[in-house]
């Protein structure tokens, strides 16, 4: 007796637990279900033209095309599937008008053509016309009854002429009309009624227009509309009563590019067939908890660019059908864990441009039909592992997948960390081998080559931990680009950037007095550099910490990308870090880079003037053109490594969008030039690095005959290496020089004295 209801009762609890499994497939990060199946594939072969799935599931919702598109395809394409009619230069033997058609008009059919005639009235024709187009010409008022003996008039196009004014009575007579354009003209008022004739029409476009208010009133007749175009005028504000009260049939409402404030309770009371709401690019601030009550049968709602600060918690709990939602690029500074539970037949969802500091996977989980969706981050992509396709899936330096997003990034890293690296640390190495008279100098070139290196090890860790999170980096993003390492790294980054900016400025102001002002023994001093360098250093780590010390101040610093290098400004930042950092790239690095370019070309012009004079022409034109060269080297990678940061940065100032690529371009290839570079340019084309190892050269050959001949060891000649800016040539004998007590003796003694001035 029992076992029929048991069995009953079975089924349905399995029903039950089937479709609760099937909306409960939950899937790893970047994966996405294949339907009502078990299984779960990599979102990048979502729409790649394969059934990967077996069922096809893989291969739908391809195209965001949920709302407007969806919606008028459905509606429109049993109604309207012919072409427009081609546009006509000249008559034509189809032309079925009776009467005379305007010299300047053509036709075809029952179509009339009078664009771009310089009309500056409505014409006269044939009363059977059922198409007239009237744009482009210099129309500026429809008087009363300018239309009424066109009865069977179905399109009547009025768009881009100079209409100013519409008489109340404009209209009267087409009672067949179904569509009306009105777009680009001069209008500001729509009267109460002037459309009370045009019972049958469909379709309204007023789009850019100078009207600044509409009245429920102002479409008394319109008992047949379908679509509202209003877009583009200054309209202020929407009126207090059902605006939809004369239009019951009113499908969609476009209202984009107005001065809205408001969106007030009464106003869509009436609307209760509107499937599509544009109300994008108004000045919307306020939203009403019951606005939206009324549009139970709403598709499309998109609030985008508005000035939304703040949701009501329920804004959306009566858009049960609601398909498609954008609320990107608003000022909204929190939304609620539960602000989407009810739009369970949500596709799509815009939410572009909009910081979500408390996102959390709770806000997207109901959200079961979310086929597409929208961020300004791609790290938020981790919060809707099961949404098909999430945009943006890189900020051009990292993507879902790898926190550096191009496989040329990934290679050049190391690539360019090990140069930097071992250039640097080669260098540390071997100085104290070169038996330099100026110490002094090889201290700062020392510790230039300290700063360069930390450029290498900045490179080395952000090669690391793309190696660490391979493969699942957004699992991880928000935690790596806020964790003290990542701090750290960044300020390693900057510490190592702007010493070696300090230094290079350092040691070119150097080179600068001992060229220029030869005689005048402007020397530092041991206690004078040490001093210096010194004081560079701890500048260095002033600048580099600081934004760590207040955190309200600065907020995440360092944190706004995933190599940890805060380039330029993002609209996250507080304005003390965008002055901070405008002081850094802007300020003291561009300071910097045009005291080094003004010091290198007045000694080029200083050692020019000077060679003019000297005896040997031809010596000292190989001496300039080796002095340029090198010259020419220093500054070009000093530019080559800078003047892409200040354009950046300028341009960041200026509000302009800088595409992530070109930020990790400038990060991971421009930035360490001067790093990399430097080492080669300060010692290992100089002089006595290169003597220093043909000594050393020319010492093992002398062992290697010592060995094989068995001969007595002879004595090679010993060498206090000089280090002078420019390169001399060494005569071939190898002669011990005088040591001289500092570098302005040995600049005296010199001939010519420009040219044998110390680095």
């Amino acid at each position: 007796m029992t076992s029929g209801p048991v069995f009953v009762y079975i089924l349905i609890i399995g029903k039950y637990v089937a479709h609760g499994s099937e909306q409960d497939i939950m899937c790893s990060l970047g994966y996405f279900s294949c339907g009502n199946i078990t299984k779960c594939l990599p979102q990048f072969l979502h729409c790649n033209g394969v059934d990967d799935c077996g069922n096809r599931a893989d291969e739908d919702n391809c195209e965001d095309n949920s709302g407007w598109p969806l919606q008028f395809d459905n509606y429109f394409a049993h109604r309207y599937k012919m072409p427009p009619a081609p546009r006509l230069k000249a008559k034509t033997s189809e032309c079925r008008l009776v009467g005379s058609v305007p010299g300047q008009c053509a036709c075809q059919g029952l179509h009339l053509d009078c664009d771009e005639t310089n009309l500056r009235a409505v014409p006269s024709v044939s009363s059977n016309v059922t198409e007239m187009s009237l744009q482009w010409n210099l129309l500026s008022k429809l008087p009363p009854d300018g239309f009424k003996k066109y009865h069977d008039l179905q399109k009547l196009c009025l768009q881009n002429n100079r209409i100013r004014s519409i008489s109340t009575h404009a209209f009267r007579g087409l009672h067949n009309l179904i569509k009306l354009y009105l777009s680009h003209n001069r209008i500001t008022s729509l009267k109460p009624g002037v459309f009370e004739d045009l019972r049958r029409l469909e379709w309204l476009i007023i789009e850019d227009n100078h009207i600044n208010r509409i009245s429920p009133l102002t479409f008394y007749g319109l008992n047949s509309l379908i679509l509202l175009v209003l877009m583009d005028n200054v309209i202020t504000r929407l009126p207090d009563k059902p605006l939809c009260q004369h239009m019951p049939r009113l499908h969609w409402l476009d209202l984009e590019g107005n001065h809205i404030h408001k969106l007030r309770n009464l106003t869509f009371m009436s609307c209760t067939n509107l499937t599509v709401l544009i109300m994008r690019r108004n000045e919307i601030n306020h939203l009403n908890e019951n606005a939206f009550i009324p549009l139970q049968k709403l598709h499309e709602l998109d609030l985008g660019s508005n000035k939304l600060e703040n949701l009501p918690p329920h804004v959306f709990k009566d858009l049960k059908e609601l398909s498609q939602l954008n609320l990107s690029h608003n000022p909204i500074q929190e939304i609620p864990a539960n602000q989407f539970d009810y739009l369970v037949k949500l596709k799509s969802l815009s939410l572009e441009g909009i910081e979500i500091p408390d996102i959390q996977q709770r806000m997207f989980r109901p959200l079961m039909n979310l086929s597409h969706i929208y961020f300004k981050k791609f790290q938020y992509c981790g919060y809707a592992p099961h949404v098909r396709s999430c945009k943006p899936n890189t900020d051009g330096i990292s993507s879902v997948e790898n926190l550096l997003a191009s496989i040329l990034q990934r290679v050049f890293v190391w690539v360019v960390s090990a140069v930097t690296c071992f250039g640097n640390v080669f260098v540390i190495c071997m100085r104290p081998y070169i038996r330099s008279e100026n110490k002094l100098h090889a201290l700062s070139i020392i510790s230039l080559c300290c700063a360069d290196c930390l450029m290498g090890i900045y490179l080395f860790v952000i090669g690391a931990f793309d190696l660490k999170f391979r493969g699942e980096y957004n699992k991880h993003a928000r935690v790596w680009m806020e964790s003290i390492h990542c701090q750290l790294m960044g300020s390693l980054a900057i510490l190592s950037t702007e010493v070696s900016v300090l230094l290079l400025t350092f040691l070119t102001l150097e080179k600068y007095i001992c060229v220029v002002y030869p005689f005048r023994c402007l020397r530092p001093q041991k206690c004078r550099t040490i001093t210096a360098l010194l004081l560079i250093w701890m500048t260095g780590f002033l600048v580099a910490f600081t934004p760590l010390s207040n955190k309200e101040f600065f907020r995440n610093f360092y944190g706004t990308n995933g190599v940890c290098f805060p380039l330029h400004s993002e609209d996250a930042e507080s304005t003390g870090a965008q002055i901070y950092s405008v002081t850094i790239f802007l300020g003291v690095n561009l300071a910097a880079f045009l005291i080094i370019v003004f010091s290198y070309g007045s000694m080029f012009y200083s050692v020019h003037q000077s060679a003019i004079t000297a005896t040997e022409i031809r010596t000292q034109v190989k001496r300039e053109v080796a002095l340029a060269k090198r010259f020419f080297f220093i500054v070009f990678t000093d530019a080559l490594c800078w003047i892409p940061i200040f354009v950046l940065k300028f341009l960041s100032l200026l509000q302009v969008e800088i595409p992530g690529t070109i930020t990790s371009w400038v990060v991971i290839f421009i930035l360490p030039i001067n790093s990399a570079l430097n080492p080669i340019l300060y010692t290992l084309t100089t002089r006595p690095f290169k003597e220093m190892i043909r000594q050393f050269w020319f010492d093992y050959r002398q062992r290697r005959s010592i060995d094989s001949k068995g001969s007595q060891k002879t004595c090679a000649p010993s060498f206090i290496w000089v280090e002078m800016w420019p390169l001399q040539e060494m005569p071939p004998e190898l002669i011990k020089p005088p040591v001289f007590p500092d570098r302005c003796e040995i600049t005296l003694i010199s001939q010519p004295p420009r040219l044998n001035s110390f680095t």
